[in-house]
């Protein structure tokens, strides 16, 4: 697993120790961006269900300003921490240590999580556990919530066997592509 384009091409990232991460293949990956064009390489990104922090730091290495990973494991988190120091993109980089659905109602509440920069993010990048079960409430929570704005895009990776809803909230599905096992749903602000 390495970075593979942009400021941080060639660098090869960690992966948590242990079976309670699956990190995204590089094929995936490059799938992943060549599909978000632009949105990948520019303005906030949030990362939830991070992981190694493998599809952040993709887009921090691309020109995004900043981004924040969500992760509850602290193996995982101090993976993203040496990624990316080993990325050098540090400076760029916010991690919190919780679950997705705690962060989203920390985030909603004034003062509680502070997100790097102010509104919305422009990109969310979510790489749930496969058989996590209400993920389309955990969409629809995400969707209602302050971090997603006009301009948000946002990437759903995610078992092949999974079909996401065409629309969540303001996000309308733009594309649906299956790779193998994984498949990703990429949905834009209408």
């Amino acid at each position: 697993m390495r970075v593979i384009a942009g400021e941080a091409r060639g660098v090869p990232l960690l992966a948590p120790a242990g079976h309670g991460t699956r990190p995204t293949s590089d094929r995936t990956k490059e799938s992943i961006f060549s599909a978000l064009g632009d949105l990948g390489c520019q303005g906030r990104v949030l990362d939830l269900f991070a992981g190694s922090g493998a599809l952040g730091i993709e887009a921090l290495s691309r020109g995004a300003v900043a981004c924040d990973f969500v992760e509850s494991s602290a193996t995982a988190c101090r993976t993203i921490a040496a990624n990316l120091a080993k990325t050098r993109l540090s400076h760029l980089g916010r991690i919190h240590r919780l679950p997705v659905a705690r962060y989203l109602v920390m985030a909603g509440k004034a003062g509680a999580i502070k997100p790097a920069g102010c509104g919305p993010f422009d990109l969310i990048l979510m790489d749930p556990p496969y058989a996590l079960e209400g993920l389309d409430a955990l969409l629809r929570d995400l969707a209602a919530g302050s971090l997603v704005g006009p301009q948000t895009a946002l990437l759903v990776e995610h078992d092949r066997q999974r079909t996401l809803p065409a629309r969540v909230g303001d996000l309308e599905q733009l594309k649906a592509r299956a790779l193998g096992d994984s498949a990703f749903t990429l949905y834009r602000a209408t």
